[in-house]
């Protein structure tokens, strides 16, 4: 995903998504719960990962995803604007969508991605 626009255009396809701030940047929440932001590094934004796959996510490609000090202890990482594997970028994405969405949106959506 080349841009912010084009990472909020994705999210808000996920089902009972709408468009919020936070901190003063954009972002995309699904029940009150953003998980996904514009961030505040440039050139990257942030969506929201557990732990132990953030830990994957940065070992098997630190050139897409990564973390400043300030995420070290939030379930969240940084992922790099025009990163090669757009797939995996929008299934980080869908899994952070589906974590913070309820029981009755899971089980409409399907597993998680």
């Amino acid at each position: 995903m080349k841009d912010w626009a084009a990472v909020a255009q994705y999210a808000l396809s996920l089902p009972e998504t709408e468009a919020s701030t936070s901190y003063g940047q954009p972002a995309i929440k699904t029940r009150g719960k953003i998980f996904v932001s514009a961030g505040h590094v440039d050139g990257s934004f942030h969506v929201r990962s557990p732990h132990d796959e953030k830990a994957v996510l940065i070992a098997t490609d630190p050139d897409s995803f990564w973390q400043t000090p300030h995420y070290e202890t939030w379930p969240g990482l940084l992922v790099r604007y025009g990163a090669h594997d757009a797939e995996r970028v929008a299934r980080v994405i869908a899994r952070a969508w589906w974590d913070q969405a309820s029981a009755k949106q899971r089980k409409a959506y399907g597993d998680r991605p």
